[in-house]
C-alpha cells in the first residue's frame, strides 16, 4: 500500500504512483487512436455515417455511471471489512497476550512469551494464507524450525497456531496452573481470533460475482469506442480530447474497483498487511518487555509488498 501525506490541489494533478493511470495507460492511447479515426473520417466507417448524436450518450452515460458507483460500493465494502478485520486481529491479540502474561502463574511450566510469539506467528500466518505466499521465514523467526516444520503440512496455518495456544493452555489448566475462569478468557479471545480468520478467508475466496465484472467492462468499453463518433460533429477536432479524458474517468473507476475489491493483495490501494502484522508483533513484543523491531511504514514512495 502507498501512504501520502496531503498534497496541495495543483500537484495532485500529476500525481503517478498510487494511481491507476499507469495501468490504463494502453486502453487510453488505444481511444485516442479511435478518435482520430472518428475525426480523419468525419464520423464515418466503410464510407457509412455512424447516425450518432450527444443525446443518447448523455442518457447512456448516467445510466452508466450509477452502475460503476454500485460496483465502487461494493468493493469499498469489501475493503472496509477487511479493514475491520484486521482491527479486530491487533484487539484480540493485544487482549490474549495481555492476560496470558498477567494470568499465567509465574510458577507455571511454561514460557508465557513463548506463548505471546506464538499469537504473533498466527498473524503473520494469516498474512500469508490470504497472500498466498510462503511464511516460512515469519514462522521460524517466530517459533522456531521444529514448531514450523510441523506446520509445513497445515493448510490452516492460523487455525492450527491457535488450536496449539488452546491445547497449552488447556495442559495448563489440567495442572491447576490456570482456573476455569481464566481459561473461559483465554479461550474467548481465541475464539474471537477464529472469527477473524473466518471473515477474511470468506473475503479472499468469494469475490464479486463475475458477471458483475464482465458486464461493466464491456459495457464501459463499447460507450468509450462509440463516444468519438457522438461527439466528432460538434466536437470535431477536439474530439480525442474530450474522448480520452471522458474514458480515463470511466475506466479508471473500473480498474480502482478491481483493485480495491481485493482488499488482501499487494496492490498500492490494497491493505498495507505488512504494517499492520509489524504493528501488532512491535505491540505485543513490547507487553513483554522485548526489544521491539522496526516500525514498517506504507512506503511514501515505493510500493510496500
Amino acid at each position: 500500500m502507498i501512504v501520502r501525506p496531503r498534497e496541495n490541489w495543483f500537484r495532485m494533478l500529476f500525481v503517478w504512483r498510487g494511481s491507476v493511470l499507469r495501468a490504463i495507460v494502453p486502453q487510453l492511447f488505444f481511444l485516442s487512436v479511435v478518435s482520430g479515426l472518428a475525426v480523419l473520417s468525419h464520423g464515418r466507417i466503410l464510407g457509412e455515417k455512424i447516425p450518432l448524436n450527444t443525446a443518447p450518450f448523455t442518457l447512456f452515460g448516467v445510466a452508466l455511471t450509477i452502475f460503476l458507483a454500485f460496483r465502487n460500493t461494493a468493493s469499498y465494502e469489501r475493503f472496509n471489512e477487511a479493514r475491520h478485520l484486521w482491527g479486530s486481529v491487533l484487539i484480540a491479540s493485544r487482549s490474549l497476550a495481555a492476560q496470558m502474561l498477567c494470568y499465567i502463574e509465574d510458577s507455571a511450566n511454561t514460557d508465557r512469551v513463548e506463548l505471546v510469539r506464538t499469537v504473533i506467528a498466527f498473524a503473520y500466518a494469516l498474512k500469508h494464507q490470504l497472500r498466498k505466499t510462503d511464511p516460512t521465514g515469519d514462522l521460524v523467526r517466530l517459533i522456531g524450525n521444529e514448531a514450523t516444520g510441523v506446520l509445513r503440512t497445515k493448510c490452516y496455518k492460523p487455525i492450527a497456531l491457535l488450536k496449539d495456544i488452546r491445547n497449552k493452555l488447556a495442559r495448563l489448566q489440567r495442572q491447576q496452573a490456570v482456573t476455569d475462569t481464566k481459561l473461559w478468557m483465554f479461550d474467548a479471545q481465541i475464539n474471537e481470533l477464529e472469527k477473524t480468520v473466518g471473515g477474511c478467508e470468506r473475503i479472499a475466496s468469494t469475490p464479486i460475482p463475475f458477471a458483475y465484472s464482465v458486464l461493466l467492462h464491456r459495457t464501459v468499453y463499447a460507450y468509450c469506442i462509440m463516444l468519438p463518433f457522438g461527439l466528432v460533429d460538434s466536437t470535431e477536432l477536439f474530439t480525442p480530447i474530450v474522448s480520452v479524458f471522458v474514458a480515463y474517468t470511466l475506466i479508471a473507476l473500473e480498474a480502482i474497483a478491481n483493485e480495491v475489491s481485493e482488499p488482501f493483495s499487494t496492490a498500492p490501494n490494497a491493505l498495507a498487511l505488512d504494517a499492520i502484522a509489524r504493528n501488532i508483533e512491535r505491540s505485543l513484543l513490547e507487553l513483554c518487555d522485548r526489544e521491539i523491531p522496526e516500525e514498517a511504514v506504507p512506503d511514501r514512495l515505493y510500493q510496500l509488498k
